[in-house]
């Protein structure tokens, strides 16, 4: 299946530290959003965000694939959307951390609607950037 999102992020901290930032339940918590994460698979779960007139600031979630420190997978669902995150993690010959996100999955309504897969690399692309900074301060 090809990604509706694919991004790529480079990192100088371990990949201990990367792996820690994407499982961390209060780590997550300063990149993405509160959550009761836990790297266990099948472990149901929920990021959660000041609601708006549009979305009640809810994503459930399932974790579905925990391979540390090289593959984190998990079910994102929102709004009547389900759509599938994975995280891949590879460190490379210079000592970079490359990390590697892919999110699938939406429905042919959603990719209809101008703009909301660009809207999803957009907040990913943000939530990208402050996790760089999380990381670097772990």
């Amino acid at each position: 299946m090809k990604s509706d999102v694919s991004l790529d992020f480079q990192f100088t901290s371990s990949i201990e530290q990367v792996w820690n930032a994407l499982t961390d339940s209060d780590t997550l918590a300063k990149w993405i959003w509160n959550n009761d994460f836990k790297p266990i698979v099948g472990h149901k779960f929920q990021f959660r965000v000041e609601p708006n007139e549009w979305w009640d600031g809810i994503v459930d979630s399932e974790v579905l694939v925990v391979d540390e420190p090289n593959k984190l997978s998990y079910t994102w669902v929102n709004a009547g959307e389900s759509t599938t995150v994975t995280w891949t993690l590879k460190k490379g010959s210079d000592g970079i951390i490359h990390l590697h996100l892919d999110q699938t999955g939406f429905s042919e309504a959603t990719k209809a609607r101008e703009g909301a897969i660009e809207g999803a690399k957009y907040d990913w692309m943000k939530m990208g950037e402050k996790l760089g900074k999380v990381v670097s301060e772990l």
